[in-house]
């Protein structure tokens, strides 16, 4: 006999894969499934996938995890009230609204062919690289959508054919989605969430809405953005075709603002996720705080139409996880990702070796797309895995980098204690399963590192925002987590200060070796 039960369903539709999930009310996972799709890098620095293909990973992963969940006796036709979303967020797809049909490949927030444009918009604009920094919170950069749409605008005629006839629809991946869940050519839903709206560098970040001054100067026109939604809110139903048909679609956020969400991240709170990049997020609560350490003022979530608007402080990091992804499929260094923690504990140290993944150039709190990737410290003694380690550390560098830009911003008015009065950082993402790495991350910040027991809280964030706007939670039951608390793993430093301060010192020197790489000849 089936279990009765009250279920919300959660799409994660990452960078390398999309899951779904399927929860239970006590937030418990009740089945999953994941695929990866794949990556398409035509030269290099471009970074595309195909929204055809992510489409139907969702399907798949939809399908295979209703199956897994009926199987072991629970009955999700009837119990799955709702559905939240998350997604990769600043990929940017435009669609025809006739044939719903993509225009052409996703261009992925990774991807940095629109160096050119922004170098032109930095040079014409009077504000240079900060001209829409005061609406949107952001710095010209080839890793937001707007950019993206621009090369799109100026480079695929079909595309710009479409805009002029206004068959075009522009979209982050969560628009995609959602238009295509709830009827695509059928009188699809058109919108986006402020989360994800607030990564275009065309939102407002104080109005939430569009901001006509950048469309003008961006020549961007408006008719083809989706209306903006908050996070947590019914967005309308699953149309016919799908397996779950009839079902609200109520929550939608960024990937890194849904793990804010998972983590219950309030005022004061920081959380890293660690995936194909890592990203740091600080709680900021209704205060806008314009960043003077080359950090991003972003929206964290607005939970409801009328619902407070919380802000947050964001570090984005390019390369993380995808070092890794590196190491085993281009150089084969090792063979799954799995076994890098293993090759890493064989030495003690690097060796005196430093890693900077400057793939695509750096992000915060650098911000230098001339940069490029070094290994620094080679000597006869090094072996692979010196280099594991050397990759593995890179990821905590980084993130160090980014706190201690927060530090300044914020200073210690705005931080989370507990009541000891210590600070700690919530880590989230596949990477956090390394404990070598965690308690790395934690020696060089010379903090506690808390790890939860689900790692995976993005997904978990998105099914909270669509349970919240249908009344299976309340704010206090996603925001009062002493129960999950008691899973938590804490890391916390046993490295000597000099020695910490020593390793900072060489890693500062290595990231400064990779400024002024990109023109180096092939």
């Amino acid at each position: 006999m089936a279990k009765e039960e009250t279920f919300i369903g959660s799409i994660d539709q990452g960078t390398t894969s999309t899951r779904f999930i399927l929860y239970n009310k006590k937030a418990e996972i009740i089945g999953s499934h994941q695929i990866e799709f794949t990556q398409f890098c035509p030269h290099a620095g471009w970074v595309e996938h195909d929204p055809m293909e992510i489409l139907e990973s969702v399907r798949i992963c939809v399908s295979k995890t209703i199956d897994k969940a009926t199987a072991n006796g629970y009955n999700i036709d009837n119990g799955l009230r709702a559905i939240g979303i998350t997604n990769q967020r600043e990929t940017t797809v435009v669609w025809s609204k006739s044939t719903g049909i993509p225009l052409y490949n996703a261009l992925v927030w990774m991807d940095i062919r629109t160096s050119s444009i922004c170098s032109e918009l930095e040079k014409k604009l009077s504000g240079g690289r900060t001209h829409f920094l005061e609406t949107c919170g952001l710095p010209i950069s080839t890793y937001f959508s707007a950019m993206k749409l621009l090369w799109l605008l100026e480079n695929v005629k079909k595309v710009k054919e479409a805009a002029e006839k206004g068959d075009a629809l522009f979209g982050t991946i969560d628009s995609w989605l959602i238009w295509n869940l709830t009827g695509g050519i059928n009188n699809g839903i058109h919108v986006t969430d402020v989360s994800n709206a607030s990564r275009t560098m065309l939102m407002n970040i104080k109005t939430l809405n569009w901001d006509k001054p950048t469309l003008e100067t961006l020549k961007i026109p408006s008719s083809i953005l989706p209306k903006i939604i908050s996070n947590s809110e019914v967005i309308g139903r699953v149309g016919k075709g799908w397996p779950f048909t009839g079902v609200p679609i109520s929550g939608c956020l960024g990937d890194q603002h849904a793990a804010m969400l998972g983590q219950a991240c309030k005022k004061g709170h920081a959380k890293c996720t660690y995936g194909t990049g890592a990203f740091i997020l600080l709680n900021t609560g209704e205060e806008v705080i314009k960043s003077q350490h080359g950090l991003l003022t972003t929206l964290a979530f607005k939970l409801g139409k009328d619902a407070p608007t919380n802000y947050a402080l964001e570090g984005s990091i390019a390369i993380a996880g995808a070092a890794v992804q590196w190491l085993r499929d281009s150089l084969g260094i090792i063979s799954s990702a799995k076994e890098i923690e293993d090759l890493a504990s064989k030495v003690e140290s690097t060796g005196g070796v430093y890693f900077v993944p400057a793939f695509n150039g750096l992000f915060a709190p650098w911000w230098r797309e001339d940069a490029r990737g070094v290994i620094i410290g080679i000597t006869r003694f090094t072996n692979k895995c010196h280099i594991a380690r050397a990759v593995l550390e890179s990821m905590c560098f980084q993130v160090k980098d980014v706190l201690g830009s927060m530090r300044k911003d914020v200073g210690h008015r705005n931080e989370g204690r507990n009541e000891k009065g210590e600070f700690s950082l919530r880590v989230d993402g596949g990477a956090t399963i390394n404990t070598m790495l965690m308690q790395f991350q934690s020696d060089i910040l010379g903090i506690r590192v808390v790890r939860p027991g689900d790692i995976e809280t993005t997904a978990l964030g998105a099914a909270y925002a669509a349970g919240l706007a249908v009344g299976v939670w309340s704010e206090k039951d996603v925001f009062s987590n002493e129960e999950r608390m008691k899973k938590d793993k804490t890391f916390s430093p046993v490295l000597n200060e000099e020695l910490r301060k020593k390793k900072v010192a060489s890693w500062i020197k290595a990231v400064e070796r990779t400024f002024d790489l990109a023109d180096l000849s092939l």
